[in-house]
């Protein structure tokens, strides 16, 4: 009983949060809701006017990334940003960590509100769950944009792997838990140090930030989880190509310190109407380094 209220006290403290913490500024007018869909809870914000828009967050980050993005889109779009299953305050269940499964999560949100087609944009981990929502239901998805993150199972995904910098997608397990528990900080340094152009771009409020979310029970487990899944989201997405590229406009963009062009030479193995953007002086995470050059790319292939 004691662990429980603890956890209920943290989550409330996370979620007395203002929008504007760290500086993460929605626009006024957007609201935070929690919607129950596919066996989990996921925390939603929605705002603004017009087309739909839904922005799906990767891993470090929650879906306050995608602040100053909302604030450019909302004018013309109504903008969706959930927190994926295991992240930020949406439930961190045991399982159900699949890109497949995940999609399944988007797809309810957005029936929820009543939302039949979407713009998607994504990055890292929200590639994949992007990717799988939109290969499932293509005649839903307008356009697509991915960033500076492959899709498990396309193009030279094994020659990816290789790369030793990606040490920590075989990283989880129960050991590895107890290792990360009290130390999630440090951990998620590692992230935003290496894979950063400059980790100065990723500054110290974001990450006292994001460190909180991935303190709460359950959460470095999820985050584990993820990872973890990549060999069933690698045989999905290559049962998804067998049926099929994707045939709506997509945009690829990579950090020139990170993915750079190889981002659009990769995606055009899942999507036939492929166009790409590098992001200069960025390194992986595009919307902390350079969030003016990211926002206007984005901004000018959706409108």
């Amino acid at each position: 009983m004691r662990k429980i209220l603890a956890l209920l006290l943290v989550i409330a403290s996370l979620q007395s949060i203002p929008a504007w913490a760290a500086g993460f500024s929605f626009p006024s007018g957007f609201k935070t809701q929690t919607i129950s869909t596919n066996g989990a809870r996921i925390h939603v914000r929605v705002g603004g006017q017009g087309p739909a828009v839904v922005m799906l967050h990767g891993y470090g980050e929650t879906g306050d990334m995608w602040a100053p993005l909302a604030a450019k889109l909302a004018a013309r779009h109504t903008v969706i940003v959930p927190d994926l299953r295991g992240m930020g305050l949406s439930d961190h269940p045991a399982t159900g960590y699949d890109k497949k499964n995940q999609a399944r999560d988007i797809t309810g949100v957005l029936d929820a509100l009543g939302i039949g087609k979407v713009d998607v944009v994504a990055h890292d981990i929200g590639n994949m769950v992007a990717y799988a929502f939109t290969a499932e239901h293509p005649e839903r998805v307008t356009k697509l944009v991915l960033m500076d993150a492959p899709l498990p199972g396309v193009g030279p995904w094994e020659e990816i792997l290789k790369n030793p910098l990606l040490w920590h997608f075989r990283f989880g397990g129960p050991d590895m838990e107890r290792l990360v528990k009290g130390r999630e900080r440090i951990y998620l340094d590692r992230f935003w140090n290496e894979f950063s152009a400059d980790p100065k771009h990723f500054d110290e409020a974001s990450r006292r930030h994001y460190a909180k979310f991935y303190a709460l029970p359950g959460a470095m487990h999820s985050g584990f989880e993820q990872f973890h899944a990549f060999d069933q989201d690698a045989i999905d997405n290559k049962a998804y190509i067998a049926k099929g590229l994707l045939p709506m406009p997509v945009l690829a963009v990579g950090g020139e310190k990170s993915f750079g062009s190889t981002m659009e030479a990769v995606t055009r193995f899942a999507a036939s109407d492929v166009r790409g953007a590098v992001i200069p002086n960025a390194g992986h995470w595009l919307m902390e380094e350079q969030p003016k050059a990211t926002v206007a790319v984005i901004a000018d292939f959706l409108q």
